[in-house]
């Protein structure tokens, strides 16, 4: 025994062994100086103690007493902001140096445990250096964070001494012959060359800083971003082993666990990380591209090109991370082979012949044949390998990030030039830049990250296979070929075969073909982890492969973006007409925004006649803007849409453009604002205009013709004709962007008339657009978005038909207060596009427009001489006199009006006030802490509801298949890797008794038994295997079919009010982003999840089966364990939803300014939209960089716990393999299925972590499930109802009360009515009378809680709900047309021929239209009908109506949009085309009701007058009569 013990360290020897410095042998030679004391090894490793001495008692004191007092005192920031000259070689060379110390500790004590006595002098000396090693660079760290560097002194001294002791050592050794075969020496040697090299950082940290012996030191400056304390993410500034193991996390994740994160918690970006750093690197990159092909500059290789350029280094770094770390990945098979080899002979080492200076030196293959040297040093090449990878994955995904945000800032860059035919052709839609933005920006940035897997794959597999041949030769290579074979048909199968099954073949193999070869455990085992090794790259590959296609169609996606058409390219061409030399100041001053913080109006001209020369007003200067000779199009292959324009706008004066739907009017601002695609002509701005805007001075006499026309246009307050709102306060959407004038918001607030739907909003003017439910009608949205023109302080104003939603009382006050009054009397150049004919005597200047052609331009008197026809015409739509539209007055419009339109909102309200009631009474309830700690603990608890609500979808056959399914893959899984040990144990014992019983005849040892169970065992687990991948994704399909239909059950019958209050977007992600979750996501993390758990489980039982001593370590290694994955978890969780957050903003800021970019570049805001977004992008970087970094935290600290795991196994199994007779096969399974803990530990918690995550998606569907459904079922069956009701078209109302929500107010109250068949029925009132609702009733999409509608006899309250809505037609105020064909627009259902068709659209005045197109019934039409103006999109509508031929026929507001000529026509059609069936109109201008048969006239919910229109009329008190008289 004390032979096996002899090489085992600390092995007692008897009494007669005792502890000395220099040995005690029971001679004098180790303290014999005869030959000079330098020539004594023990006073020379004594004096080689001596420098280390001298450090610790001179930087203890003041590291515990200096600093303790102190450290905690330090700003953060101060701490990682300085780094000393040669830092991080410093503390490479500090680490290097560490590991040497430990290798020549451990050479000590084994080249000593051959010795009669113990040589303290051996070891000891390289302990000390160990100490001072650590202290020196502790040290080190704390001068430099309090950035005092004279005490750097103390380890110049240091690093002198120990340089020149160990150059003693070293030279001692090689004059008593010691030379390069001898560990000791080489180990001496590179320790002298590591104390130089650290001795020239700390003479260079002098040459540089000039602390010492100069007369000036040198004064450092924190960096720009550490002067701001707002950033928060210091991986870029803390010191290597900070870095290596995300140290300065720590703070972060234990502040997350007391208190939730947010943006204000993870502060901001460091500036060599943010957008805008990274999109200039990267442009800087597109454009020395575009230099050297000026041909192809936005090809796909150009942009590879660029990419690469711009982020490749980071990419080369990541990559030689990665190698490295594969590479170190190798020690552990090799380790684990070496251990299980010596200990399968008694680890004996071999005893050293060399003894010199009085004590044994060893070769390093004598020191490695020790297993404790392999388990060390195992130990530490894990470290290495797991802080390597992370590394890796780090700097790869930090670069993914980086990328993203400069091709998100590119993409919106372009987006600001973009050509508008791009959008309005349907070439182009805000749904796929969405897709380009959200999707293909992702896609770029994971296939970097996976990127450093194309170089480190081939390394990683080529090496494997050459270790299995030099393990197992040629079987090795069947192996190899087999699993190179099947791993793609694994990956499409989603089946994850063990490592000991992928290596079945190999071994079944290797033990019949070379029977007389080396069948150990040691080889079987080592073998094992290799193929494991071997397979991950060969998984991998996959996953890479899919990715690079995934990213190359990306980027050629990119391309084709980045070469679209932008606007204003023909300026371009034009420049070249300029001269090289002579250069306008226009091209070299940058893009400019209207300066918001200028003088007030009135102080205007006296501020600017110091900028500029007084300009004389003549006529070639009267005007604002002026075409000449224009032709415009929207696509330049197309025809022109604009012909022959010659206009000209007066400066100052009010210009209004008119003519029928579609002439050309919206595009003629367009043209004018330089959005649509000029052909020929000329666009001329004032110079006064430019001006007063751009501060730019510009004499006319100096300018040539080319310069006029590039003269910059200055901001243009525009209003759009379909109104383009920012999801923001109301406040902030009139504003927009200005500086806040309290007086000037109150004139606009009250111009618009939007005072009383404020006043309505829950949060008033700080109400959010967009969010809680709240959505505006399209009155509301049209005043906001003129409010916004009004408010702004610009010369030039484009209102695009301000009236169309609005009624006649709301246009004659917008008209006097807004547009005459503030804007006119102004002085201000307003251009309106309108229908509303009564307004033409306010103007300045009229525009007359037909089919995309000028008719007339001058004043109205000037019309009136010269196109007499035309101006009858006018008087004929207008219905009065000219005299009586100059004394046109708005009547009784002081009473504060009920806004029952803002219904949602209202519900919005109380529903939100009745939760802060809720909030305050629970607030009231507990104190405010306990109250915080029981969020916080909420935060720390699995969502285990949402994980039974998920397997219970599974249903009753699939949960037990599944548990059933892993638990017994697992316990296969174990039994062959036992299997393997026995087989190979029982080989080794059964050859060991043949050479002992020296039997030739007996025979080799019979493998067959073995190799029959273990492969039938292998089948088994294959079979399980896919058993079990098929149980996971069968219940993932199961489950989201389940849901999804559930969820789509629901959302179909939901009542309206449901869609009023919950945010659109919200509903459609339960439906795309939750249900690809349950889909994709939580199957995969579930088997993820139980894999690495019952890996894990079922390694840790293995390794305490083996050595059950190893149960005593397991304990701490668990409690650290819990509390490491507690932290994380709430942590991750946070992170993960403020990444998720904060990507909203970013994704709906640029669709937002897809839908606004007309008015965004009218009103000159492109810089301040950019500023925006790059505040999203770095909030949804930082976000995303502090995900990464938490996860990088996590694994390194679990795999610094595997590390341990492996270190623990491996020295618990030699000792009881030494001591107890422990088997190597066992050794060997123990050691195999520690490396397998330390791979799966990081993953079983991030696994945890994502399902926690991921179930948020089932817990927000279960939530939207149990919305209350409509009830669809009527009291009478099918066969009651007669099969062509209603057929008459005969109304009865009886005692009518309908509201919005059980406990919302009526908005109608007892109302009666009776309308016979046929009858033609108009109603009107202000806004907010109750006139939608009356129509909304009909089809029961609101509250009716007394009174009946029966409609030909039968009440509409007993019909099911399907029933009722398919037999009667509405026509709503707001146009909607869905992407498709005009065809499938007009007969979704394919119903009619199309004679019918035809005959529809004739009569909705649209057939010449629809024609004219290519393709007819069958053109496309765009996302929500861009390609129709908002005028013909409700013709559309009209036509729909009408190919449904019901009886009932409801037009609420329908023809808001619709010229007076075009309405007229209409409702001559409506009287005639449909004489045999019941008309309800809902009427903005009274006069289109003037020839019903009925009229009800209403106010706040109740029937003020109901008579015919003539009767009503002759009464002198009638509000009809009034109404009447207001819209003449």
């Amino acid at each position: 025994m004390c032979a096996e013990a002899e090489a085992a360290p600390g092995c007692a020897q008897g009494p007669a062994m005792a502890l000395a410095f220099c040995g005690d042998e029971g001679n004098s030679t180790a303290y014999n100086v005869d030959h000079g004391v330098l020539n004594n090894g023990c006073f020379v490793d004594a004096l080689n103690v001596v420098p280390h001495v001298f450090l610790l008692f001179i930087t203890f004191p003041i590291l515990f007493i200096g600093w303790g007092s102190q450290s905690s005192k330090v700003h953060i920031h101060h701490s990682t902001w300085l780094h000393f000259p040669g830092h991080n070689l410093r503390w490479i060379l500090t680490f290097i140096l560490l590991f040497v110390l430990v290798c020549e500790i451990a050479e000590g004590i084994v080249s000593d445990g051959v010795s009669e006595s113990r040589h303290l002098h051996l070891y000891m000396p390289a302990g000390m250096a160990f100490l001072a090693a650590i202290t020196s660079v502790v040290y080190y760290h704390n001068i430099e964070t309090s950035n005092f560097p004279k005490l750097l002194i103390a380890l110049l001294f240091y690093w002198t001494l120990a340089f020149i002791t160990k150059t003693i050592k070293f030279v001692k050794f090689c004059d008593n012959g010691v030379g390069f075969s001898q560990l000791r020496f080489c180990l001496t040697g590179l320790l002298v060359v590591l104390y130089g090299m650290l001795l020239a950082v700390e003479i260079n940290v002098i040459r540089v800083r000039r602390y010492v012996f100069f007369k000036t030191p040198k004064e450092v400056k924190p960096p720009e971003d550490l002067q701001d304390l707002g950033v928060r993410f210091l991986q870029p500034f803390v010191n290597l082993l900070s870095k290596g193991t995300y140290w300065w996390m720590n703070t972060f994740i234990k502040t997350a666990h007391k208190k939730p994160i947010d943006l204000k918690t993870i502060g901001k970006l460091p500036i060599a990380m943010r957008a805008l750093t990274n999109y200039i690197r990267l442009n800087e990159a597109f454009e020395a591209q575009k230099n050297k092909r000026s041909s192809s500059p936005q090809g796909s290789r150009s942009i590879w090109r660029a990419l690469c350029c711009a982020f490749g280094r980071p990419l080369l770094l990541s990559s030689t991370f990665r190698i490295l770390a594969d590479l170190l990945g190798f020690a552990g098979p090799l380790c684990i082979s070496g251990i299980v080899h010596n200990v399968g002979k008694g680890n004996n080492t071999i005893r050293p012949q060399t003894k010199i200076l009085g004590v044994f030196f060893i070769s390093s293959q004598e020191f490695l044949s020790n297993a404790y040297v392999l388990a060390v040093l195992l130990f530490f090449a894990l470290l290495l390998q797991r802080t390597f990878l992370q590394a890796s994955y780090y700097v790869a995904i930090e670069t993914g990030i980086n990328l993203r945000g400069a091709i998100q800032t590119k993409i919106y860059n372009k987006i600001m030039q973009l050509s508008t035919s791009n959008m309005s052709m349907g070439e182009m839609t805000a749904g796929q830049i969405c897709n380009l933005v959200a999707i293909d920006t992702n896609q770029l940035m994971w296939f970097f990250f996976l990127c450093p897997n194309l170089w480190a794959m081939p390394v990683q597999i080529i090496v494997g296979i050459l270790l299995l041949y030099y393990l197992l030769g040629i079987s090795a290579l069947i192996g190899a070929a087999v699993i190179i074979v099947l791993a793609p048909v694994q990956y499409f199968v989603a089946t994850k075969l063990s490592q000991a099954q992928r290596s079945t073949l190999t071994f079944v193999v290797h033990a019949h073909l070379t029977r007389k070869a080396d069948f150990s455990p040691s080889v079987a085992f080592a073998s094992i982890s290799l193929f494991h090794i071997l397979v991950s790259p060969l998984f991998l590959l996959s996953s890479v492969v899919r990715s690079t296609v995934k990213a190359l169609v990306s980027v050629q996606k990119l391309s084709e973006f980045l070469s679209s058409e932008e606007i204003g390219e023909e300026h371009d061409k034009s420049s070249e007409l300029r001269s090289a030399d002579n250069h306008s100041k226009y091209q070299a001053v940058p893009l400019k925004v209207v300066n918001r913080k200028r003088p007030a109006r009135e102080d205007w001209n006296n501020y600017s006649s110091h900028m500029r020369r007084p300009i004389n007003i003549t006529e070639a200067d009267d005007f604002c803007v002026k075409i000449t000779n224009g032709f415009f199009t929207w696509t330049p292959e197309g025809p022109p849409a604009l012909s022959n324009i010659d206009i000209r706008i007066p400066q100052g004066q009010l210009t209004m453009i008119v003519g029928q739907v579609g002439c050309g009017k919206s595009s003629l601002l367009l043209a004018i604002l330089g959005e649509m695609q000029k052909i020929s002509g000329n666009i001329f701005w004032s110079s006064c205009t430019s001006d007063s805007e751009t501060g730019e001075d510009v004499s006319p006499e100096k300018e040539s013709p080319v310069d006029m026309e590039f003269r910059k246009r200055g901001s243009v307050a525009y209003a759009s004709q379909k109104p383009w709102l920012l999801n923001a306060t109301v406040e902030e959407n009139i504003t927009f962007e200005s500086p806040f004038n309290k007086q000037r918001y109150k004139a606009v607030i009250d111009a618009c008339s939007l005072q009383p739907d404020i006043d309505i909003l829950p949060h008033g003017d700080q109400t959010q657009i967009g969010e809680r439910g709240i959505n505006l009608s399209g009155g509301q949205r049209q005043r906001i978005s003129v409010a916004r023109a009004l408010y702004q302080q610009t010369n030039v104003v484009f209102l695009d038909d301000p009236f169309s939603a609005l009624d006649i009382h709301l246009s004659d006050h917008l008209m006097q207060e807004g547009i005459l009054k503030m804007l006119r009397e102004d002085k201000r150049t307003i251009v309106l596009v309108t229908h509303k004919l009564q307004y033409l005597p306010h103007a300045d200047w009229i525009i007359a427009m037909k089919d995309g052609n000028i008719q007339r331009e001058g004043t109205l008197k000037d019309i009136q001489k010269s196109e007499t026809e035309l101006f009858e015409h006018w008087k004929t739509l207008m219905n009065r006199q000219d005299q009586e539209l100059e004394k046109e007055t708005i009547i009784e419009s002081k009473t504060v009006l009920e806004r029952t339109n803002l219904r949602r909102t209202m519900y919005s309200r109380e529903a939100l006030l009745k939760d802060d009631e809720e909030d305050e009474e629970e607030v009231t309830e507990s104190d405010d802490e306990d109250n915080l700690s029981s969020v916080l603990h909420q935060r720390a608890k699995m969502p285990w509801r949402a994980c039974g609500k998920y397997l219970s979808a599974a249903g009753i056959l699939l949960l037990p298949l599944l548990v059933l399914s892993q638990l017994l893959k697992h316990t296969v899984m174990v039994a062959i890797d036992y299997c393997l040990a026995r087989w190979t144990s029982d080989a080794i014992s059964g050859k060991t008794e043949l050479e002992l019983k020296n039997c030739s005849h007996c025979g080799d040892f019979n493998h067959s038994p073995y190799s029959k169970v273990f492969s039938i065992l292998c089948c088994l687990g294959i079979v399980l295997c896919l058993v079990t991948s098929i149980a996971v994704e069968w219940t993932g399909l199961k489950v989201t079919k389940k849901l999804h239909s559930s969820l789509l059950n629901k959302i179909i019958l939901a009542p309206m009010r449901f869609f009023e209050t919950t945010p659109l977007g919200s509903i459609l992600n339960r439906f795309s982003a939750d249900c690809n979750t349950i889909d994709q996501h939580i199957p995969a993390t579930l088997e993820c999840l139980s894999r690495s758990t019952l890996l894990c489980v079922s390694a840790l039982a293995v390794i305490s089966y083996v050595t059950p001593m190893f149960l005593i370590a397991l304990v701490p290694l668990a409690i650290m364990c819990y509390f490491i994955q507690k932290y994380f978890r709430v942590a991750s969780r946070d992170l993960q939803q403020l990444d998720d957050s904060t990507q909203l903003p970013l994704l709906s800021h640029f669709s937002e300014t897809v839908e606004g970019l007309t008015t965004i570049r009218a009103f000159r805001y492109e810089a301040k939209f950019r500023q925006k977004l790059l505040e999203y992008t770095d909030s949804n970087n930082i976000a995303s960089l502090f995900l990464t970094a938490a996860n990088r935290w996590l694994e390194v600290r679990m795999e610094y716990i595997g590390a341990c795991v492996v270190l623990i196994a491996a020295v618990t199994s030699i000792t009881s393999c030494l001591y107890s007779k422990l088997s190597s096969g066992l050794v060997g399974l123990g050691l195999t299925y520690a490396l397998m803990v330390s791979n799966y530990l990081n993953w079983m918690v991030r696994n945890l972590a994502d399902m926690e995550i991921q179930l948020g998606a089932v817990k927000r569907i279960n939530g939207l499930l149990k919305t209350e459904a409509e009830n669809y079922e009527g009291l009478l069956s099918s066969s009651q109802i007669p099969q062509n009701w209603p057929d008459r078209g005969e109304i009865q109302i009886q005692n009518l009360s309908v509201r919005y929500d059980s406990n919302l107010k009526p908005v109608l109250k007892h109302v009666n009515a009776h309308i016979s068949p046929g009858q033609k029925i108009g109603i009107c009132g202000r806004t907010g009378s109750g006139k939608s609702s009356f129509s909304l009733a009909f089809f029961r999409m609101v509250d009716t809680f007394e009174g009946r509608i029966i409609i030909d006899g039968i009440d509409i309250a007993k019909l099911p709900l399907q029933t009722l809505r398919s037999r009667l037609s509405i026509i709503l105020q707001d146009p909607i047309l869905f992407s498709g064909t005009i065809r499938f627009n007009l007969d979704p259902e394919k119903k009619c021929t199309d004679s019918m068709l035809w005959e529809a659209l004739e009569i909705a005045q649209l057939k010449h239209v629809v024609k004219a197109l290519p393709g007819g019934l069958d053109a496309i039409v765009t996302e929500g009908g861009e390609n129709f103006s908002q005028g013909q999109r409700q013709l559309f509508c009209l036509a729909r109506a009408f190919v449904r031929k019901t009886s009932i026929f409801i037009m609420d507001e329908a023809t808001a949009s619709i010229d007076m000529a075009t309405e007229n026509i209409l409702q001559k059609v409506v009287m005639t085309a449909f004489a045999d069936r019941t008309v309800v109109t809902i009427a903005h201008r009274v006069h289109t009701i003037l020839n019903a048969d009925l009229v009800i006239v209403m106010k706040r919910g109740v029937i003020l007058e109901y008579g015919k229109p003539e009767v009503l009329l002759e009464q002198e008190d009638s509000v009809f009569a009034s109404f009447v008289q207001a819209d003449k």
